[in-house]
């Protein structure tokens, strides 16, 4: 009996020894902590919290007795939601779109940063970096009413048009114009945004590398393909494994401010339908949260699922 005192002393002091060191590091770097302390109180409050929300997909929201006091039905608000013909429009195109996103946007930034790279250091490559960027910082309000001035029928796009004697078209009335924009105006908005991470990652390839293969005879699209790609590779693995992760969210910003009903067919995703269920049709809580649910549910197994494609296919490769 007195050996297992002993046991568990011996087990217990080394918890409280570690538990000592640890509230001494706090103490430490306590002005680090208090740094930390809005950001912890900001995902505590605005994404911790409200998930208590996610109840509502099980019960008959109403307002009198509020989320606690609202009646359980089950799983009632997951059969309304398979029943609407509208979400399973909005679901497909959430996919189309997303996918189109991954296929069409993704490697934009990557050429991008490769082609950026390639030019001698120098004024002009700061100015054609600041030329790319500088859209991110605008946002879809004023960049829908661009493209709107652009593409209506009296606009721009259709003036050229009429100049060499062709009909015009209406593209934003339009399912595969309109379709078209989206993904030309997120690559002219984002791409120099995002090319910024891979060429930060360039930036850390030691130039002596590629003198080194200079001298060995490697022209400039060799070195990008044995240098550069290798260090850009693992950076886009990081990436893409975060966009399939949130490939259920088709870009709400930008549809929003761009659609109308005459593309709905084409460009309705989950998360405008959850806008218009919310706040326009009165569908309730209770469909529009089935809905984010289901889309939280999808977007967790893809990241998973991505995560583990990634590490399966760097293991292979030695990476």
């Amino acid at each position: 009996m007195r050996n297992q005192t002993q046991i568990r002393h011996h087990r217990t002091l080394p918890i409280q020894q570690s538990r000592s060191h640890l509230w001494k590091e706090i103490a430490n770097h306590k002005y680090l902590y208090v740094l930390v302390v809005p950001t912890i109180l900001f995902y505590l409050f605005f994404t911790y919290v409200p998930m208590y929300g996610i109840v509502l997909a099980f019960k008959e929201f109403d307002y009198s007795k509020g989320i606690v006091g609202s009646p359980w039905i089950g799983f009632q608000n997951f059969a309304d939601v398979f029943a609407n013909p509208d979400f399973s429009v909005a679901f497909r195109n959430t996919i189309l779109i997303s996918f189109g996103r991954l296929i069409i946007e993704f490697p934009a930034p990557i050429i991008l940063a490769l082609l950026l790279n390639e030019i001698s250091k120098g004024r002009l490559t700061r100015i054609i970096q600041t030329v790319f960027t500088f859209p991110h910082f605008i946002s879809w309000v004023v960049i829908s009413g661009i493209v709107v001035g652009i593409f209506s029928s009296q606009g721009l796009y259709n003036q050229i048009l009429f100049l060499f004697g062709l009909e015009n078209q209406s593209v934003l009335t339009n399912g595969p114009g309109f379709t078209a924009v989206l993904f030309l105006s997120n690559i002219w908005k984002e791409a120099g945004w995002s090319a910024i991470l891979y060429l930060a990652a360039i930036a850390g390839i030691n130039p002596e590398i590629y003198e080194a293969a200079a001298v060995d005879g490697a022209n400039r699209f060799q070195q990008m393909k044995a240098i550069t790609w290798p260090v850009v590779k693992s950076t886009a693995a990081i990436l893409l494994i975060l966009a399939v992760g949130n490939i259920m969210n088709g870009g709400f910003d930008q549809i929003f401010n761009l659609y109308n009903p005459a593309v709905y067919n084409y460009s309705d995703i989950l998360d405008t339908l959850v806008y218009r269920s919310a706040f326009e049709d009165a569908t309730g809580f209770g469909f529009s949260t089935t809905v984010g649910l289901l889309k939280s549910v999808i977007n967790c197994a893809l990241l998973f699922a991505a995560n583990y494609f990634i590490k399966t296919v760097a293991k292979e490769e030695g990476l």
